[in-house]
């Protein structure tokens, strides 16, 4: 995402498609680390129903993870923004100054999703807690998105940032 202005440019008509096609196409056993497709702008969600490919801005530092996806009007379907957190935690979020709905996913420290909060409600401050004290990382994408998709608990998030132990590793560079 890069771009801190709060101004973005949404989906056109047929992009959604195109992307769930996309994350479709990745789950055909095509291997991330044969692909090189594991890089600090990249969140792969894996379970089940297959795998999806996030383009995320990393949210770490407390400046940027205060400022989160506030004031932002639109997202391209496959983006998101990525929390990661200094240590396994309590968390909670709210939608204060977030125009737009949100999933929100959190992982715990091995990569695992222990919780989807699906379509957050813009200007909400109705706290939205992680559901656990041992959450390390949130990554926020498009309201019913996580549902459109399959996303769930006990989903496997990937992420150079994700360990000491990942469930799903980043490979070594060759």
């Amino acid at each position: 995402m890069g771009n801190r202005s709060g101004k973005r440019t949404g989906p056109r008509r047929g992009q959604l498609a195109a992307g769930l096609a996309f994350a479709v196409a990745l789950s055909a056993g095509s291997g991330l680390q044969a692909q090189g497709l594991c890089a600090d702008d990249r969140v792969t969600v894996m379970g089940d129903w297959g795998q999806a490919r996030f383009r995320v801005e990393v949210a770490d530092d407390r400046q940027e993870q205060a400022r989160g996806l506030m004031q932002v009007e639109s997202m391209p379907t496959m983006a998101g923004m990525l929390f990661v957190y200094p240590r396994p935690q309590s968390v909670s979020f709210w939608m204060e100054n977030t125009l737009i709905p949100l999933d929100m996913i959190f992982a715990q420290e091995d990569g695992t999703i222990a919780k989807v909060h699906a379509e957050a409600v813009p200007l909400d401050r109705t706290p939205i807690p992680g559901g656990s004290d041992d959450i390390k990382y949130v990554l926020e994408i498009n309201g019913g998105l996580a549902e459109q998709l399959g996303i769930e608990a006990g989903d496997i998030m990937q992420h150079p940032s994700i360990g000491p132990d990942p469930v799903a590793p980043c490979p070594e560079p060759e």
